[in-house]
């Protein structure tokens, strides 16, 4: 078994710089996978962090070095709420300036809510499909924040759905963090992307930095232990994520 590549960690000033790092790796990632002859998939994030990042990228003159019209965009989890919903990571993407990117509208798959599926278990398998049909097998990108308690996506600590096996995207029913329904890809799906970038700012989550960068964590404890890209798996952190003591 090939064994992957360590991740690399690096540190900012602070959230801004954090973005504007994301931002710009985001354009080099994606104009060398288009010159590579790939039309890259990304798995975004929400939060404050996934939202600044758009709104970095969309400052940065060097984004027209990318074909934005054939780059796909998915979500790494959603919550289980009406499109267009505030709370939803979609919505908040699309307040940052997600569309301004120039992506085709058919590119954009958002995980369908109530009112589109009758359950959340339907929207996980409906996303799921989706990925399936359109040719998703790994993301050129999948970004994620993680927080206090070290969950990414919806992948959290002790949660049943982190052991859930044979599926892309899956149902997360009693989630910890409102609201209690969402969907969420899993292991299976985000491991096999080339790159995983953790993006992570303040010091309320330097304690799930240090246990998740530690050798002998175990997922079921910290789930972003469990996400690692085949080429490369980056911490995007700024200094109070890494160093909150000091």
């Amino acid at each position: 078994m090939t064994s992957l590549p360590a991740p690399e960690v690096v540190q900012n000033a602070d959230a801004a710089g954090v973005a504007d790092s994301g931002a710009a790796r985001l354009i080099t990632s994606l104009g060398e996978a288009q010159r590579a002859g790939r039309e890259p998939h990304i798995a975004l994030t929400g939060g404050s962090m996934g939202s600044a990042i758009i709104a970095a990228v969309l400052r940065r003159p060097e984004r027209d070095q990318v074909d934005w019209s054939r780059v796909s965009v998915w979500w790494g989890d959603e919550r289980y709420l009406p499109a267009g919903d505030p709370e939803r990571n979609d919505t908040q993407n699309d307040r940052a300036g997600l569309l301004e990117l120039g992506l085709d509208p058919d590119r954009v798959h958002r995980v369908p809510g109530p009112g589109e599926t009758e359950s959340v278990e339907e929207a996980a398998a409906v996303y799921g499909a989706s990925l399936r049909s359109h040719g998703a097998g790994a993301f050129e990108v999948a970004m994620f924040g993680v927080g206090p308690d070290g969950h990414i996506a919806s992948l959290f600590p002790h949660h049943p759905a982190q052991r859930i096996d044979g599926e892309i995207a899956v149902p997360v029913h009693d989630s910890p963090k409102p609201p209690p329904l969402r969907v969420s890809l899993t292991f299976e799906a985000i491991n096999r992307s080339r790159q995983v970038w953790f993006m992570v700012a303040g010091e309320a989550k330097a304690a799930a930095v240090s246990a998740a960068l530690a050798p002998d964590t175990e997922r079921w404890d910290i789930p972003a232990v469990g996400a690692r890209g085949t080429e490369a798996t980056v911490w995007l952190v700024d200094h109070t994520a890494l160093n909150a003591k000091t």
